[in-house]
């Protein structure tokens, strides 16, 4: 019989959970869960924690910080799209070092668990990000977003290139602490995502990320100009997800023991499940908590709710199940 715990929500009502055992283990650490918030979507943690604990999560992941502060990209940077949104925010920061002073430290604090995302525009600027966190205590895990344009390469994303991720996930690899797990984050806006993933992991990454948002494009039909200030944007939300669904399937079928961050589109416990069973060890939320601030914590309870209700005592027995299953004969 599953046994059942009882658990506080942010609205302070008691409800009741089966004893199921969220443990998530990513490259040699253990989170108590697996949601975490997706980077960009909750700045670094001050914002959601007014809404509920964020202690209680699997991990704050940071917005990604690069070296210098940036102001981003002009507006309007954001627009509706009828399964979403689109986003040109463009890594708009305070910089690593304010970063590490004042938000860090104000997560190590307030005891949360932090992934933190890091940007850069050369491979060197990474190099120098991974050297700066490297001593830091509070990071639990580095998060590499190589989705963003290579300056010294025309401009061209890393992610979307086999050598290019390679260079930057080996320089953070060698220049972070041992025992921290460094996972790229990769973009769905290419021919192989396995390819792109097999290089990462061949370089030293632990595991990987997936997915970034797609790019996309919105036209004002009343100026008849793009919407955006920057013109292209990061398509995320309830569109995407089967995408990513898709992307997590191919690389765990592929590299069925690396472990995947699963993200895009997630607004329902059911719809983290999806990404388990597809071979996610664990899930970041992010899109929807513009509408719905307490939206990680909530994914996270109903989650347990559904691995009970499925007859599963632990979340690493669901991870790559439907790999499983789709083996087998019907």
């Amino acid at each position: 019989m599953t046994r059942l715990t009882r658990v506080i929500t942010p609205e302070s009502a008691e409800i009741t959970l089966p004893d199921v055992d969220m443990s998530a283990r990513l490259a040699g650490v253990t989170l108590p869960n697996p949601v975490m918030t997706a980077s960009g979507c909750a700045g670094y943690g001050r914002e959601l924690d007014q809404f509920f604990d964020i202690t209680a999560l699997g991990a704050v992941v940071t917005k990604s910080i690069m070296l210098q502060p940036r102001s981003g990209r002009p507006t309007p940077r954001m627009a509706e799209t009828p399964g979403g949104m689109l986003n040109s925010i463009g890594l708009q920061g305070p910089g690593i070092e304010e970063f590490v002073d004042r938000d860090l430290r104000w997560l190590e604090e307030r005891g949360a668990r932090v992934v933190v995302s890091i940007a850069g525009g050369s491979a060197d600027e990474y190099v120098r990000l991974a050297q700066r966190l490297r001593h830091s205590s509070a990071v639990t895990a580095i998060e590499v977003n190589i989705s963003c344009p290579n300056v010294e390469n025309r401009g061209l994303v890393f992610a979307c290139d086999p050598v290019a991720s390679s260079v930057v996930v080996e320089g953070v690899r060698r220049n972070s602490a041992p025992g921290t797990p460094v996972f790229a984050k990769l973009s769905p806006d290419v021919t192989d995502i396995v390819a792109i993933a097999r290089a990462c992991v061949d370089a030293g990454a632990d595991g990987l990320s997936m997915i970034n948002t797609l790019l996309g494009v919105v036209i004002d039909t009343e100026t008849m100009r793009p919407h955006l200030g920057g013109v292209t944007g990061g398509l995320s939300g309830p569109a995407i997800r089967p995408v990513a669904v898709r992307a997590v399937w191919q690389v765990h079928q592929a590299l069925p023991d690396i472990p995947i961050i699963g993200m895009g589109g997630i607004r329902t416990g059911a719809d983290a499940f999806e990404f388990i069973l597809a071979g996610a060890s664990a899930v970041e939320v992010g899109t929807t908590v513009f509408n719905d601030p307490s939206a990680p914590l909530r994914v996270a309870y109903e989650l347990q709710r559904l691995l009970g209700t499925r007859g599963f005592a632990s979340l690493d027995d669901a991870v790559g199940h439907a790999h499983r299953s789709a083996d087998q004969p019907t």
